[in-house]
């Protein structure tokens, strides 16, 4: 018999086992089901208790012998506990919606709100936004058909005034980690973006947010929260928010990618090879990374092709290094003056911008940094970029070791990336 587990459509890059790994040891496994496999599977009864996510959270509702007062209300079923051979559904997933709301520091009273998707996340973000006293919450869908929901369109130029975005589609996730599910720019007013996707780290939504100073968070404090509320159904025991803040950050450094930018000869790789060294980590030197993609190094690419075609293969690389959890990278001085390039560092990386004084600068054997007044002119361009993509400032201009050793505080202590529980 199967003891407990996660039943979905595609599950490939679920983050569930890790989560209930933090509160509990039990047996725990990802069980991927197609749509007509979803009620043998559940009338077998062969578990003692199971999670469930996309597309299944309102499907599985006729399926169960009994609801809890929380998911009758919702209409959405994320946890399914065996109790005796009587299935009773459960909906954890709006503690962890309002666990999230307060770790990213966006309160709902008051506000107008706007949810992106109408399934069963969307459904169960409508009941918690109300519950947390929002003035107005609307599902936004394609369709626009139903209570409470309107379509795109009608969002963009009736609901341009909302004061909180909230993603409840799978628009963004990993692999499909460029898509965003809106512009944030058609919505002047927001103050608030929160996106239940949690792979990659920052998605596209979450990078518009991020450049506009607008508070957000990700799905993982969410996943987090309502794993460990599963955790205490599936066991009968309770674990403290402790643990929830915990997992969160220890799932989200095991996860995240240390990226360092700056000028050309800033110290980026000597520095980026000490951390690496100290978290035992992988390190991408990302010039090393194009040069050996094209077989050439990158003052012939740009000497030979030109910067523009530099640039474009500099961004295709970043995108495969970026995808990648658990690395240290540095990357090149001129990554920053494609946006497509940062953004797919971002998505999962700590962006921190290393500051050395000009007349410090390295420039030998490197063309487009030679030195005097073009380095001063160059510095000027590209500083607006660098403050526009970094996550923290450091100053490199002591010992390589130490300033390895402030970026590692910055990366494993700092909440650089989301609010912390």
């Amino acid at each position: 018999m199967l003891a407990y587990g996660l039943i979905g459509e595609r599950l490939g890059h679920s983050f569930s086992p890790e989560v209930h790994r933090r509160f509990a040891d039990y047996d725990y496994r990802l069980i991927e089901l197609p749509p007509e496999a979803v009620a043998p599977f559940l009338r077998e009864r062969a578990f003692a208790g199971v999670n469930v996510t996309i597309p299944y959270k309102r499907a599985v509702i006729p399926l169960c012998d009994a609801l809890s007062d929380e998911a009758k209300r919702i209409g959405s079923v994320n946890t399914i506990v065996n109790e005796g051979g009587r299935l009773v559904g459960y909906n954890t997933d709006h503690y962890g919606f309002c666990r999230m709301a307060e770790a990213a520091g966006i309160p709902f009273a008051g506000r107008s709100v706007l949810i992106l998707g109408s399934g069963g996340a969307g459904r169960t973000a409508l009941a918690a936004a109300r519950d947390l006293g929002a003035r107005e919450a609307l599902l936004v869908s394609r369709g626009g058909s139903g209570p409470d929901t309107i379509d795109y369109e009608t969002a963009y130029r009736a609901h341009a005034g909302a004061d909180i975005l909230v993603n409840a589609t799978p628009v963004g996730m990993y692999p499909h980690a460029g898509a965003a599910p809106i512009d944030l720019a058609r919505f002047p007013a927001c103050s608030g973006v929160l996106d239940m996707v949690f792979n990659p780290l920052r998605t596209a939504l979450l990078l518009q947010a991020a450049t506009r100073g607008i508070p957000y968070a990700n799905g993982l404090c969410m996943l987090v929260s309502q794993g460990k509320r599963a955790a205490e159904l599936f066991t009968g025991k309770t674990f403290d928010s402790a643990r929830e803040a915990a997992a969160v950050r220890a799932i989200t450094l095991a996860r995240a990618n240390l990226v360092l930018i700056g000028m050309p000869g800033c110290g980026k790789t000597t520095v980026g090879r000490l951390i690496a060294g100290r978290l035992g980590r992988p390190f991408v030197d990302l010039d090393e990374a194009v040069a050996a993609e094209a077989g050439r190094s990158c003052a012939e690419i740009i000497e030979t092709d030109g910067e523009p075609a530099f640039r474009e293969l500099e961004a295709r690389t970043a995108g495969r290094v970026g995808a990648t959890f658990g690395q240290v990278i540095a990357a090149g001085g001129g990554t920053v003056v494609r946006q497509d390039a940062m953004d797919a560092l971002r998505q999962n990386g700590c962006v921190i911008w290393l500051e050395r004084p000009l007349d410090l600068l390295a420039t030998g054997g490197r063309p487009l940094s030679k030195g005097g007044a073009a380095l001063a002119a160059l510095l000027a361009a590209r500083e607006p970029l660098y403050r526009r993509y970094a996550d923290r400032r450091l100053p490199n201009d002591d010992s390589a070791a130490r300033t390895a050793e402030a970026a590692c505080h910055i990366f494993e202590t700092e909440d650089w990336l989301c609010a912390s529980l």
